[in-house]
């Protein structure tokens, strides 16, 4: 005769079934992320120069590697060390917390290093996979503003800078239980630092530094006449560019999407459409001012004005209306032109790609837009606050201070950790290659072989360098203008 279950047995199928869901889902979305790697390298390849196609993409290629290898020894650990899981579990509570005037700041986690057996369960596992997948999109920003004169091994040892410290630990300041997410439970400003997918964790991020290293690096050789002529650089495929976008733009529904960790939070479909309305209302916007300002849709435009609005829907994507959503993509479209004509021309910093423009200037623009848009329909909870996520408009100013403090303490902690991170590198074993090596084309001297070569001779690698256009001092000479 079969037993009746009990209601505690009940209880416990249920949950297990709930969080094998959420579980499944959470996977799922950092797959789709992951996948986005393969949309920044066709963008930033694209969009770079035929000759250093090779060193683009290989850069883009074992940034990932990079990331997962920084992340599993140290950044995890750093990172979600005090937090635990999203999943019910709670092997992971060590946080190094200072107290002041008796309030606690957590500064960073103390647990997790190299996913130790104890605490390598099915929800660890689960979140490590999602945040290495975010971890390593803001490894991938700076490539793009740094492409085409950065050393390759300088590009990996400060990749590991990234992965194993500068992230983390601005990650586990929103993210992983420090002090920006108590800005709320600790002083009444709002939910704290609120990111819903990380337009200030990832993006903004990944923007200053791109900012940092492509100021420290300087522009590109020809880039700026003498006399403060622009000479524009064209890109290699704007096919591969348009691909590209349409990858991220893919993507970006695991990225924001998947943010909410939960396959039983159906708010998931509101997240999805807010992310499809701001990417289309930013790549529109950006026609628009494009077509009007200088006559031509300028197709590399059109796809970062959509970057652009996806960027800036990252936070705010789970708390606002679809009005909201509209409104955020379409001044996100027209911010990323104007900021990045202004970077160009003003500041002369050569960003070949628009990364400071897309990311940082848009990662800041999202988080601001959390603390002005958002409505207090969703979010009851977070960060210890009951009532749900509401804005500047809805009446809460505190939550706009909240997100004015986070992306304040993100410019204060990124910008001279990356610069003496890349100083430090540059005094060792140098940041940028040689003029000549620039000139010719970085994919023979840096990779040993070409991109793209029709009838790449006998050998390959270094032997083909010898069949390679090696630029001599003359026409270095005359592209620098000298």
């Amino acid at each position: 005769m079969a037993v009746e279950p009990t209601i505690s047995e009940l209880a416990k199928n249920l949950a297990d079934t709930q969080t094998a869901l959420n579980i499944v889902w959470t996977m799922v979305a950092g797959f789709l992320v992951m996948f986005m790697q393969a949309g920044f390298a066709l963008v930033e390849t694209g969009l770079t120069r035929a000759k250093n196609a090779a060193h683009t993409m290989g850069m883009n290629f074992l940034v990932y590697a990079i990331g997962i290898i920084g992340f599993y020894f140290v950044g995890f650990g750093l990172q979600m060390g005090g937090v635990g899981s999203a999943f019910g579990e709670t092997t992971l509570t060590k946080e190094f917390v200072v107290n002041i005037f008796g309030k606690d700041f957590g500064l960073f986690g103390m647990s997790g290093f190299g996913l130790p057996l104890a605490m390598f369960t099915p929800a660890v596992a689960t979140t490590f996979l999602f945040q290495m997948c975010f971890m390593d999109t803001t490894c991938t920003i700076p490539t793009g503003a740094a492409a085409e004169r950065w050393k390759f091994t300088s590009f990996v040892l400060f990749s590991f800078v990234i992965s194993t410290l500068i992230y983390p630990i601005y990650a586990n300041w929103v993210w992983g239980g420090g002090w920006l997410s108590a800005l709320g439970t600790n002083f009444g400003l709002g939910h704290g630092h609120v990111d819903f997918a990380g337009s200030s964790v990832v993006h903004m991020t990944g923007g200053v530094m791109a900012l940092v290293l492509a100021k420290m690096i300087g522009p590109r050789a020809g880039k700026y006449s003498p006399d403060g002529r622009i000479n524009p650089i064209a890109p290699q495929s704007i096919p591969q560019v348009m691909l590209g976008t349409f990858i991220l733009a893919f993507g970006w529904f695991g990225f924001n999407a998947g943010s909410t960790l939960s396959g039983m939070d159906t708010r998931l479909a509101v997240v999805a459409v807010n992310t499809m309305i701001a990417g289309a209302t930013g790549s529109f916007a950006a026609y628009l001012y494009v077509k009007a300002k200088f006559g031509k849709p300028d197709p590399s435009w059109l796809a970062n004005g959509m970057l652009a609005g996806l960027v800036a829907i990252t936070a705010p994507c789970a708390f606002v209306s679809s009005w909201a959503a509209a409104l955020i993509g379409a001044i996100a479209g027209v911010l990323v032109v104007v900021a990045a004509v202004f970077i160009d021309t003003k500041l002369k910093i050569d960003d070949p790609v628009g990364a400071i423009a897309v990311h940082g200037v848009n990662g800041a623009f999202g988080i601001l837009a959390t603390g002005i848009f958002a409505n207090g329909v969703y979010g009851q909870g977070l960060n210890g606050v009951p009532y749900g996520v509401t804005g500047l408009l809805y009446g809460d100013k505190g939550q706009f201070v909240a997100e004015l403090i986070g992306i304040a303490a993100n410019i204060v902690w990124v910008v001279p950790v990356a610069a003496l991170a890349f100083w430090i590198i540059g005094k060792t074993v140098g940041n940028r290659v040689s003029l000549e090596d620039e000139i010719a084309g970085l994919d023979i001297p840096e990779m040993g072989v070409h991109g793209y070569s029709a009838d790449p001779g006998p050998g390959t690698g270094i032997t083909a360098h010898a069949y390679g256009a090696t630029a001599t001092s003359a026409t270095v000479a005359t592209v620098v203008g000298r």
